[in-house]
């Protein structure tokens, strides 16, 4: 059974840092494009940054300079790391996994895997 495993969620003031991990099983994820995703209350998932199989990546405007996607292939784990957290960041956090790069950066919500996400709350 394939399963991705969001953890390191949680809260924290405006200005901290959280770093996020998401483990991957049931198969070997090297060759996908590894993706993260947020759902901020009342309002639909939005795409938030992308990694390829090669670490190339990708953010959006919003998390640019202050978050960091990466991958640890051996581990068949990525990361974010946040810092410089804004209350405007308070959402539940999902990792996804597609074959497709493009699909990822687009923020296509039919992604092949998508773990079950960890809450983010920045307090201002």
């Amino acid at each position: 059974q394939v399963q991705l495993v969001e953890s390191g969620g949680g809260l924290v003031q405006a200005g901290g840092s959280l770093r996020l991990s998401c483990a991957a099983s049931g198969r070997t994820f090297s060759s996908y494009a590894m993706g993260w995703f947020r759902q901020a209350p009342g309002k639909e998932r939005e795409f938030v940054a992308a990694i390829s199989w090669s670490h190339y990546t990708y953010y959006a405007d919003s998390v640019k300079g202050r978050f960091t996607i990466s991958r640890d292939n051996a581990k068949n784990t990525v990361y974010l790391q946040m810092n410089s957290l804004k209350p405007e960041d308070t959402a539940v956090y999902y990792c996804a996994a597609d074959p497709v790069w493009g699909a990822v950066v687009a923020g296509n919500q039919k992604l092949d895997y998508w773990g079950q996400g960890t809450q983010v709350t920045v307090s201002s």
